[in-house]
């Protein structure tokens, strides 16, 4: 994989990001020509249609993030691709369309930017159907040798058998640290030499698997292994890479503390992400503000009571402050206390069950970011009486308030509505993996993958 922003992207979607690109500019280039060759002009100098050119590809390249362009459903599947690359197309012709409103001059001619994108869909979808079975191919997936037979290897090797597995294990070594849960694995005594035979099995990377490292770890012969040029990582470390989630099952304390991170507080970071709060949440309002009020009639129409729904929830640093949405079950649903949203929550009112799937109950949130209480990006803030519980059940979730809470997060975006403590517990660990990991990158990444949420949902409640 490769690390970006403390967030790692698999080589194979990185080098089809960069085709893409590559794909998009020319896509621009030959619909220029293709247009001037109509009229009969001249084409005139590259570098005056550049601008144009890089404006069109970031605004597909976006857009295909944003839709889950390069997730591996549609990295295995062609009309999957397609499907979300036409709606990719449809998503940039909007924003170069505001875009170009808002710039002086002709920068895109409708006919060229018609064409580029006749191009652009026709090459993506010839080069997916051309790299797909080369991008699953060992070219992209590294070997790794794992070190232990318990337990925690057989994590591993349940994890290398799912179809977006980034690595291949190509040997287990059983250091009698553990009962054998991998019957395949080799016994170390049968090992000579460690460095060889990690040499031998083509590995890039060994994974410490071990159940207990007291009096088990081969310090001499990992030392041998690191300084040949092979990477050497812990069984934690490795899980929150290959799978974007913090293990609570493995988690101590000093891994947290000495593992690089939780440089959420950086202030020139710290001061990007409140401006673009500021500026992002007073534009929508602006612009969302008419929906905001036809949402409140229909509220009122349909059932008495008010049009909003206020309610307390904790914030950073473990303070309450009050969130505000447009409401969406009856005005008795929580007549008995706060309880988790249930699938087909029968509480749900007919407009509210609207509301809630066009996500406009939760545009209100927009005056909360404004206000400083939430950001746009952040986990989910949860009422108190179920951080106490949860506070109290799961460990290190007090972590989680760390960050500002937000309307989108990692969390959210990965896993489908939490409704139970198991639930909380998987959440938890992506919330972890966002705290851990915060940068104004993954927070773009994830503002973006709400789109494909927006577009695709699944267990929104």
């Amino acid at each position: 994989m490769v690390r970006l922003f403390k967030h790692y992207i698999p080589h194979a979607v990185v080098l089809l990001v960069a085709l893409e690109l590559v794909l998009l500019l020319c896509a621009a280039e030959a619909a220029w020509h293709l247009r001037i060759w109509q009229i009969g002009s001249n084409p005139g100098l590259l570098r005056d249609r550049l601008p144009a050119m890089a404006i069109f590809a970031a605004a597909v390249q976006l857009s295909l993030i944003g839709v889950g362009g390069y997730a591996i459903e549609a990295l295995r599947s062609v009309r999957v691709a397609a499907t979300r690359l036409v709606v990719a197309l449809l998503l940039a012709v909007l924003v170069i369309s505001v875009v170009a409103f808002l710039l002086p001059g002709d920068l895109f001619w409708r006919s060229i930017l018609l064409y580029a994108v006749a191009f652009a869909f026709a090459g993506i979808i010839l080069l997916r159907v051309l790299a797909g079975p080369l991008l699953g191919t060992a070219t992209f997936v590294r070997r790794v040798v794992v070190m232990g037979a318990g337990a925690r290897a057989a994590r591993l090797h349940r994890l290398s058998g799912k179809p977006n597995a980034g690595f291949h294990i190509a040997a287990f070594i059983d250091m009698r640290d553990a009962p054998v849960a991998v019957p395949s694995a080799t016994e170390r005594v049968d090992i000579p030499d460690l460095a060889r035979f990690i040499d031998r099995m083509q590995a890039g990377e060994v994974v410490l698997a071990l159940q207990e490292r007291r009096n088990a770890l081969p310090l001499q012969d990992l030392l041998r292994v690191k300084t040949g040029g092979v990477q050497v990582t812990d069984f934690s470390s490795f899980l929150e890479r290959e799978t974007g989630r913090v293990d609570l099952d493995t988690l101590n304390p000093s891994w947290l503390i000495f593992s690089d991170g939780f440089a959420y507080g950086a202030r020139v970071a710290t001061v990007a992400k409140r401006g673009f709060d500021i500026l992002t949440s007073l534009g929508l309002l602006l612009l969302t503000w008419p929906v905001i009020v036809v949402g409140a009639l229909l509220v009122k129409l349909e059932s008495a009571g008010p049009a909003f729904f206020r309610q307390t929830r904790i914030g950073l640093n473990g303070e309450p402050f009050v969130l505000v949405k447009l409401r969406s079950m009856r005005v008795d649903a929580e007549r008995d206390g706060a309880q988790w949203a249930q699938e087909n929550d029968p509480r749900i009112t007919r407009i509210g069950k609207l509301l809630r799937t066009l996500r406009i109950d939760e545009l209100p949130q927009l005056y909360t970011v404004l206000r400083g209480r939430m950001s746009f990006v952040g986990p989910r803030p949860e009422v108190p009486t179920f951080v106490d519980r949860l506070t109290d059940e799961l460990p290190y979730y007090a972590e989680r308030h760390m960050v500002k809470p937000g309307i989108t997060g990692w969390a959210q975006i990965n896993f489908p509505y939490g409704a139970s403590l198991e639930d909380s517990r998987h959440k938890l660990e992506y919330d972890l993996y966002y705290a851990k990991n915060y940068s104004p990158f993954l927070d773009l990444l994830i503002l973006l993958q709400t789109i494909r949420v927006i577009l695709w949902p699944g267990g929104a409640r």
